[in-house]
């Protein structure tokens, strides 16, 4: 008969997963599967606001993670699948529903290319995402992103198509910018170009008070022209990547 260790509840292996954070997981990938139900019925606006409550979420749940220090291997993967849902599949299915299906109408081979960027969307983002879990901890993704991050890339994809739709203009006449965009964000994903990823942003620290002013302005843009605000904010996030790799060969140059 062995004597009962009184340590041996403490050395078993705790099971289970962190309900908050992953109630805001599974809020990302209902967003995301219920934008792909309303592209297929052709509410893009709908499908667009469901993308942009996706990246909400998805904020939400690294944070609460780390506020609650609620962090776990499940939780990587299930917020990578998650995104992969919202950012990949969903944003790229809007924006082929919306206008890239419309090269069928010109040709096979267009009709062909149309899908297939909306594939190669789709597959960088996934190899997006794999890499960015492979460098999560590393030190280039503290200060940096390697590559557009995915939601960034759903907020320019989606976010024209919204504009689009806001101002009335069909899909079938903007094919060539959904095309380059889908492309180029798809392509701005997997690239080496670094962006910056504002982790070390304290939200204890105190800030003047015109800062605060600037943030209420901010939100009142957002709240009366939602799409526009919402898309140039993404807009510029992605042109800021390649900006500065170009500003930083000019600067190296020089000197």
């Amino acid at each position: 008969m062995h004597d009962h260790d009184p340590d041996a509840p403490t050395q078993r292996r705790r099971r289970g997963i962190y309900l908050l954070p992953n109630l805001f997981t599974t809020g990302t990938l209902f967003a995301g599967f219920y934008a792909i139900i309303a592209a297929t019925q052709d509410y893009f606006t709908v499908a667009s606001i469901a993308i942009f409550v996706a990246m909400l979420t998805d904020m939400l749940d690294g944070r609460v993670a780390r506020w609650t220090r609620a962090e776990t291997d499940f939780g990587i993967q299930f917020d990578s699948l998650a995104d992969l849902v919202a950012f990949g599949m969903a944003s790229s299915l809007v924006a082929f529903m919306f206008s890239l299906d419309a090269l069928a109408q010109t040709s096979d081979v267009a009709g062909k290319l149309g899908w297939l960027a909306a594939f190669f969307y789709i597959a960088s983002a996934a190899l997006r995402l794999a890499r960015f879990n492979i460098a999560r901890g590393a030190p280039t993704e503290k200060n940096h992103f390697v590559g557009l991050p995915s939601p960034a890339a759903a907020g320019v994809l989606v976010g024209f198509v919204w504009v689009m739709t806001r101002m009335g203009v069909s899909g079938d006449q903007v094919v060539v910018p959904v095309f380059g965009l889908t492309v180029a964000t798809g392509a701005l994903m997997v690239s080496n170009v670094r962006y910056r990823s504002f982790k070390k942003l304290s939200t204890r620290r105190r800030v003047p008070f015109h800062y605060v002013l600037a943030m209420v302005g901010v939100f009142v843009l957002i709240v009366l022209f939602p799409p526009f605000v919402l898309f140039a904010a993404f807009f510029g996030f992605a042109l800021s990547g390649p900006v500065e790799a170009i500003l930083r060969r000019r600067h190296i140059r020089r000197n």
